[in-house]
């Protein structure tokens, strides 16, 4: 039996952060840096930064998520997407690396002493599209102990995301996490129009 693509990533993920943990020089060359990509060129760091994290937490909660609901995007992919799916996929997950932490690089290309790290871009990303998949799945979120429907759960992260964002202040990268988001929804809709219909109806039914 072949492992999936999402435990594939999930593996790489969990490799390349454990040795960081203890490798400075390592992570200091996977890291995104806008400053050094932009006076460098070092553009695979758009891709190597989304595969080492900061810390245990970090890293597990992008990868229990990212396990959560990668398979389950896959499976869809395969019924709607056939033998490109894997493909799709995988597009999906390195496309929002990338557009989730573009609007930081534009942001932060003169300052030399920002750093971001993380897979979280891309496991919003993955979330959304199974979002657009299953609106009405019953997620459940830590301390709360009822389940919520997935497009609630959608919608209060983008309006926490955003206002994140616009806040400020924290450590976190909230508008890699609002892009991947967005990112993840309509890239899975655009691949097949059709999608975002059927989406409308499970919402509207009639």
């Amino acid at each position: 039996m072949s492992l999936s693509v999402t435990l594939i990533i999930i593996g790489i993920n969990v490799v390349l952060s454990l040795i960081c943990f203890s490798n400075q020089e390592l992570l200091n060359k996977l890291i995104f840096n806008p400053y050094v990509i932009s006076a460098r060129r070092q553009y695979y760091r758009f891709i190597s930064s989304g595969f080492i994290h900061g810390d245990m937490m970090h890293l597990f909660v992008n990868m229990f998520v990212l396990y959560n609901f990668g398979e389950y995007v896959e499976d869809a992919y395969s019924q709607v997407f056939g033998s490109n799916a894997t493909f799709y996929f995988l597009l999906l997950y390195f496309g929002s690396l990338v557009i989730s932490i573009a609007p930081s690089y534009r942001k932060h290309v003169d300052n030399p002493n920002y750093n971001a790290l993380g897979a979280s871009g891309a496991v919003a990303a993955v979330l959304f599209a199974f979002i657009m998949f299953n609106p009405f799945a019953s997620l459940y979120l830590m301390f709360i102990p009822i389940p919520i429907p997935a497009i609630l759960v959608g919608v209060g992260y983008i309006a926490y995301e955003w206002y994140m964002g616009k806040k400020g202040g924290t450590n976190i990268n909230h508008d890699a996490h609002l892009w991947g988001a967005i990112f993840g929804f309509f890239f899975t809709g655009l691949l097949k129009p059709d999608l975002f219909l059927l989406f409308l109806e499970q919402l509207i039914p009639g």
